[in-house]
């Protein structure tokens, strides 16, 4: 009889100048989005600066950046992440209209979520995203 293999603990990084933002996609998502992508462990950061350190040192698995944040939105940082780093892990963007999308692309994020959160679309999205990460996160 062999082992049951358990997925690794992945680590999102929510960005949002907006606690209740960071709360929202949090609560949505939950602990565990899929079976197999292992338990969610939880980073989060109010500036944008926090991201790109967070990102730089590989801490995180996926990173989903709020577009609307202030002073530094989303969508300007993960272009940034897109162009600076060599291993960048996936990107969702939080999005307040789906007329945004294309901006999405423009920024080179690999997935969108909209206001209001649906928790079933952003938990298959956030999987789909775990499951292609391409670099498991550093501590």
């Amino acid at each position: 009889m062999s082992a049951v293999r358990r997925p690794a603990d992945k680590t999102i990084l929510v960005f949002s100048d907006d606690p209740a933002v960071r709360e929202r996609v949090r609560m949505a998502i939950g602990r565990r989005p899929a079976p197999d992508v292992g338990k969610i462990v939880w980073l989060e950061a109010s500036t944008g600066d926090e991201v790109v350190d967070a990102a730089d040192a590989g801490k995180a698995d996926v990173l989903i950046l709020d577009a609307e944040a202030q002073p530094t939105g989303g969508m300007g940082i993960s272009r940034q992440l897109r162009n600076e780093l060599d291993h960048c892990p996936p990107v969702c963007l939080l999005l307040a209209r789906d007329a945004d999308r294309w901006l999405a692309k423009w920024s080179q994020a690999e997935a969108t979520i909209t206001h209001p959160i649906d928790p079933v679309r952003a938990a298959a999205v956030v999987a789909d995203l775990l499951r292609r990460a391409p670099v498991p996160a550093r501590s």
